[in-house]
């Protein structure tokens, strides 16, 4: 069963409904001994970094998610939950992450040609770049739904899928049992809903 950390910054109904159509149950919570004993944990996420990451440490949440890799159970992060990932982000400053992969999230301002719109809003194709449990029901091409501002960079070794929205972007990393989404598998059709029901079988 999958669980979600609720630490206020997540879309829950949306990733609800979601497992919900796919006949998986979950559980939505931000206690601690629940988080332990999880098999998988989602790290879901909307909004600033630096308001993300020091709820995540606040209440400790931070140290959970640490113990629950360190014991070799899946974690995945989804858009802000995937930045809050990496080792730091230049978001308004420099924020520490929980640097379970190494790299770091920067603006997409002065990265990509000024004509694009930021953020980036939209359905765009993947480009699948390194074989991974979460895409083994999905095909080179197909299109999920992103809504960001920031990107992952510093990280090519982890990179196992990417977009193109003026230059290449990343678009989805894992590192052993910890992998990430930038874009919103719960708003992302049959495609988003493929990627959730892999990480729920794992």
């Amino acid at each position: 069963m999958v669980t979600i950390v609720d630490y206020g910054v997540g879309n829950l109904f949306s990733l609800r409904s979601s497992f919900a159509a796919i006949g998986e149950e979950v559980v939505v919570t931000a206690d601690h001994a629940v988080l332990q004993k999880a098999d998988k944990i989602l790290l879901p996420g909307v909004g600033a970094f630096a308001d993300a990451a020091e709820k995540l440490r606040i209440s400790g949440l931070d140290r959970v998610l640490k113990s629950h890799v360190d014991a070799g159970k899946p974690l995945m992060g989804i858009c802000l939950g995937m930045q809050m990932l990496f080792e730091k982000s230049y978001e308004y400053g420099c924020h520490e992450g929980l640097g379970l992969i190494p790299g770091s999230v920067v603006p997409m301002a002065g990265s990509i040609p000024e004509d694009l719109k930021i953020p980036h809003i939209g359905w765009n194709a993947l480009h699948l770049k390194k074989s991974s449990d979460l895409f083994e029901n999905v095909q080179e091409g197909q299109c999920v739904y992103f809504v960001h501002s920031y990107y992952a960079d510093q990280c090519d070794e982890y990179v196992t899928a990417t977009v193109e929205y003026g230059k290449e972007l990343t678009a989805a990393v894992a590192r052993e049992n910890v992998m990430g989404c930038q874009f919103h598998p719960e708003k992302s059709g049959t495609v988003g809903l493929a990627i959730l029901k892999a990480f729920a079988q794992m």
